[in-house]
């Protein structure tokens, strides 16, 4: 699948994927801290952003599609971020394409499973009727009854978009409500990945708990794990500065 990507600065590549329900744009404001010193590589996942849709929706497709990614913009290797679902994504293709991988920073996800906890949001969102939609305000009312948080409302709302006076999802929302246990799928390997893997957590976050150091040491044992302060799970979103800073750091600028 040919992913939808925007790119942006100069030096050695670096690759960033979004999380669940996100896009690339998600992450533009760290890309503008590291264009001096990075070609950044935004990517919108297989049904996320501008990016194909598919039934196929699970993390080896999704490597899959990191490795066609790279091949056709000649890249033989790349450091790789990722968060969340892309965190996911980025450790299985380090897993299994591990030449191709420079660096690796995996932000606020651990390799263990995760119970699906995102119920409300896909309720609420299959509860907007998409096709008799009037306007963004009637969708972000109808989101409102489920979700009470408007930062969370906005950013879904990000994935809803207008083209020819009717309104459609960008994300594949049929796929996704049907397949959501997938996205907290374990990732697993047989041989462990033996470069560099910084694991960026959010210090009032969850997803990486001190219990997961022995998952994370077994398929990454040249790893380091961090936290960085005042952030939750959107911790680019939350501490910019903080994670721009330690991605110079950990990265080389």
């Amino acid at each position: 699948m040919k992913l939808n990507f925007r790119k942006t600065g100069t030096g050695k590549p670096l690759v960033i994927l979004h999380g669940l329900f996100g896009s690339a744009d998600n992450w533009m404001s760290i890309a503008k801290g590291l264009e001096e010193n990075f070609t950044l590589y935004l990517l919108d996942q297989r049904n996320h952003g501008d990016s194909p849709h598919s039934e196929t929706w699970n993390y080896k497709a999704m490597a899959g599609d990191l490795k066609e990614f790279m091949e056709a913009e000649g890249l033989q290797n790349a450091s790789f971020l990722g968060h969340s679902m892309g965190g996911k994504t980025v450790m299985k293709f380090a897993l299994t394409y591990p030449k191709m991988v420079e660096n690796l920073v995996v932000a606020d996800i651990a390799p263990r499973p995760y119970p699906v906890h995102h119920q409300t949001i896909l309720e609420a969102l299959n509860a907007v009727d998409i096709n008799s939609l009037s306007s963004r305000k009637e969708a972000e009312d109808k989101l409102a009854e489920y979700i009470p948080e408007r930062g969370i409302r906005q950013f879904l709302l990000k994935n809803l978009t207008r083209k020819d006076g009717t309104f459609a999802w960008k994300v594949n929302l049929p796929v996704i409500t049907k397949q959501i246990e997938n996205v907290g799928e374990e990732i697993t390997s047989d041989k462990p990945f033996s470069g560099q893997v910084l694991f960026m957590g959010g210090a009032n976050s969850d997803y990486i708990k001190s219990s997961d150091k022995e998952d994370i040491d077994e398929l990454f044992p040249n790893n380091h794990i961090i936290h960085i302060k005042n952030s939750g799970h959107w911790l680019h979103a939350e501490q910019p500065e903080a994670v721009i800073a330690t991605l110079k750091t950990f990265l080389g600028d």
